[in-house]
């Protein structure tokens, strides 16, 4: 058997007369008079290659009676299409029927919602849309580690499973193998101290403060990997099992992180644009009208800085109504951040230095006594992309923000350990992979950019 070629190889390397061998999955099958003509796909590009087949095939009829979804495998010589829209298709020799598919496929040639999809998610990255999501999405995740790569940077596994809740949200899906039926009690609690890890643990909102830990001895490092929240949501931004991207730097300000997190943006965007510059164009044509051009705007534009303060008066005087209140002390909603990154500043824009009683423990307080170190980078369509501070390397305060937020000292002793010797201000911020794979290929429910997506109520596949 000859080996297999990626029909996205084939059809970019356009050498006709090559005897190739082909394997994929049939979409459509259409026969003529002494002629059918399928379009195969194999998930490697977007396109699809045509296949002729005619009589002199041993299984010709048998290959005209092809259902789409079919899986073949297709020996033959290429050879330049007469038809437009393609440069080259395979003549075939020999065509092997490996999986047939039956009227009851669910993926027939008609346009399907996202809502129907999400019901098949199996079968649903089968679909154009679908497949130019997961290759982008893919791309984007080699992305990621190249940047850092390039810099310098170390990538750290943080745990999955921990005793610590980084937000103080208290959001934790619990990990646990003491009986359901009858657990162990003290005082009519459950007695953790039973339990494998002998304390409470669940699965991880956050990797950062393990990262801070190593970011004190290596300088730059970087976390990508699943996060959790048992957050009763269901808005089409919210997901219960995500993909965090967490870099972490010592011997930096707000500032630097800020610089940091504009280079990251911009990078990611160049690249979506050059790499995955087909199914770019596919999204631009079938999911959002005009998103080429919106990411090579982020891409080269310039990134304002602007005080929360400020924000806030903006707002305040803005001529427009909007759903929920702004003053000075609360945090800004998604309307708010697209007024400002759409209509106050045409473009993206970081909001610093917010309220210390809306944000977490470990940011650093500002020398104002209300504020701390912490930035929110805006973009137009969305509001906030990436979120971020400096974290707060003086041990006397950490501990005594800890004791304001009712985080318990004792159980992060380890971290207070890393003010306690050799402390250094340092600084980080976190995107989630899914807020980003939407914003660059315009799909409006985080649902339809993971592959089998975790929210209340849904753990199917």
């Amino acid at each position: 058997m000859s080996v297999r070629m990626r029909i996205s190889k084939v059809l970019a390397d356009c050498c006709p007369g090559n005897d190739t061998n082909i394997a994929g999955w049939v979409r459509t099958v259409r026969s003529g008079k002494e002629i059918t003509f399928l379009a195969v796909n194999d998930g490697s590009c977007l396109e699809s290659l045509q296949v002729v087949a005619d009589p002199a095939l041993d299984n010709y009829e048998a290959v005209c009676r092809l259902g789409t979804g079919s899986s073949v495998r297709v020996t033959g010589v290429l050879q330049e299409s007469p038809a437009s829209g393609q440069r080259i298709e395979l003549r075939a020799t020999e065509i092997k029927i490996i999986g047939a598919a039956d009227q009851d496929y669910p993926l027939q040639k008609k346009r399907h919602s996202f809502e129907f999809l999400r019901e098949i998610a199996h079968l649903r990255p089968r679909t154009n849309t679908f497949g130019a999501v997961f290759r982008t999405r893919s791309a984007l995740a080699q992305a990621v580690h190249r940047f850092f790569a390039e810099r310098g940077f170390i990538y750290v596994h943080t745990p999955i499973i921990t005793a610590n809740d980084c937000e103080g949200a208290g959001e934790l899906f619990r990990v646990t193998t003491l009986p359901f039926e009858k657990p162990p009690l003290v005082d009519g609690k459950v007695d953790f101290a039973e339990d494998f890890f002998a304390q409470a643990t669940g699965l991880t909102v956050s990797g950062q403060l393990e990262g801070e830990l190593f970011a004190l001895a290596f300088s730059d490092i970087y976390t990508f990997g699943p996060t959790f929240r048992a957050e009763n949501s269901n808005t089409p931004r919210h997901a219960a099992e995500f993909w965090m991207i967490e870099p972490e730097i010592a011997f930096a300000d707000l500032m630097a992180d800020a610089a940091l997190a504009e280079d990251f943006l911009r990078f990611l965007c160049r690249f979506a644009l050059e790499e995955c510059s087909a199914d770019m164009a596919f999204f631009d044509e079938h999911i959002e009208k005009g998103i080429v051009k919106r990411i090579d705007a982020v891409a080269d534009s310039s990134f304002a800085i602007m005080d929360y303060s400020e924000a806030i008066g903006r707002l305040e005087k803005a001529p427009v109504s909007f759903q929920y209140p702004v003053s000075w002390g609360l945090d800004l909603q998604t309307e708010h951040e697209r007024y400002i990154t759409e209509q106050i500043v045409g473009g993206p824009v970081f909001i610093i230095n917010y309220p210390k009683d809306i944000k977490a423990f470990y940011m650093r307080q500002n020398d104002d006594g209300k504020t701390v170190a912490a930035m929110d980078l805006l973009v137009p369509k969305v509001g906030e992309i990436i979120g971020g501070s400096q974290r707060e390397e003086r041990l006397d305060l950490l501990q005594q923000r800890m004791l304001e937020t009712g985080v318990n000292p004792e159980g992060l002793w380890w971290y207070l350990d890393s003010r306690r010797w050799g402390s250094c201000p340092h600084a980080g911020f976190g995107l989630g992979f899914e807020r980003l794979v939407m914003y660059l290929a315009g799909m409006e429910n985080i649902r339809d950019v993971v592959p089998f997506p975790r929210t209340p109520r849904h753990a199917e596949f």
